[in-house]
């Protein structure tokens, strides 16, 4: 990837980085080197993946131009703390796609793992826990994060956007951004000590918070207002019927679909 480097703040915390021009994925390229050892803290980019895939084992379209990375911690205590570490990264990524567009009003963040813009699928993150073989190994969790820089998907069954609507940056240069942020939002959370204010500043950029929302599971909907998240990171919502706490699902915010401008058609 060009110009990808590690910014001043990760390198004084001994991050790693690896680059590619083309893997087969960045998060099984970091689950690899667990297992072979390696405890992290390590980033792999590549300019192209070949099996990149996103949650629920959906394909993740890894078109040239955009950003494809993975970082692999450990270390951290208990596997039960790992699902944190998606706020983590998604306050990691709204903070680095914020200090390189000035775009604050236009960004926002959708539970668990998305950072949209203008109401559109901007970024995806994708954790997946790793245990090396090895008496004493200590559990391991590879961070993906992808982000459409200069092209978005089309055949999606939700919109997504990309940041030419903001006039960049590229991939590199965003990465040295979110490198900086990543470290600075693990030394907040403190291996889960400062989970309470890493999801307050969560909450600060959640889409649809105190709006009507939709939580799609595997057998049924659950329509109320957005309240908050969890102490556990679960989203709650207000049903008519009580609160619901909803621990995985397909996020649908009705109001944001409403306030998305229609595309402009050719005559």
């Amino acid at each position: 990837m060009e110009g990808a480097r590690l910014g001043d703040h990760a390198l004084a915390r001994g991050v790693r980085l690896e680059i590619y021009d083309e893997i087969d994925s960045t998060n099984d390229e970091a689950k690899r080197r667990a297992e072979a050892g390696d405890a992290g803290p390590l980033w792999i980019v590549a300019a192209r993946q070949t099996k990149g895939r996103g949650r629920l084992g959906r394909s993740w379209s890894s078109l040239t131009g955009n950003l494809h990375a993975s970082l692999l911690v450990s270390g951290f205590g208990p596997a039960a703390l790992a699902p944190q570490l998606g706020f983590a990264a998604g306050l990691a990524t709204i903070g680095a796609l914020i200090e390189a567009t000035g775009a604050v009003d236009r960004l926002a963040l959708k539970w668990p793992n998305d950072v949209l813009l203008d109401g559109e699928k901007l970024a995806g993150i994708l954790l997946e826990g790793v245990q090396p073989a090895g008496q004493g190994a200590p559990f391991g969790c590879v961070i993906g994060i992808g982000v459409n820089c200069v092209a978005a998907p089309t055949d999606l069954p939700y919109p997504a956007s990309d940041l030419s609507r903001l006039g960049g940056p590229s991939a590199g240069a965003l990465f040295a951004l979110l490198s900086d942020k990543m470290a600075e939002a693990l030394a907040l959370w403190a291996g889960g000590s400062g989970f309470a204010a890493l999801r307050e500043r969560w909450l600060s950029h959640a889409a649809g918070l105190g709006a009507e929302i939709e939580a799609r599971l595997p057998r049924e909907t659950v329509s109320g207002r957005f309240e908050t998240i969890d102490a556990d990171g679960r989203l709650i919502i207000s049903t008519r019927s009580g609160r619901r706490a909803i621990e995985a699902g397909d996020i649908f915010l009705p109001a944001l679909a409403a306030a998305r401008p229609e595309p402009e058609r050719g005559r």
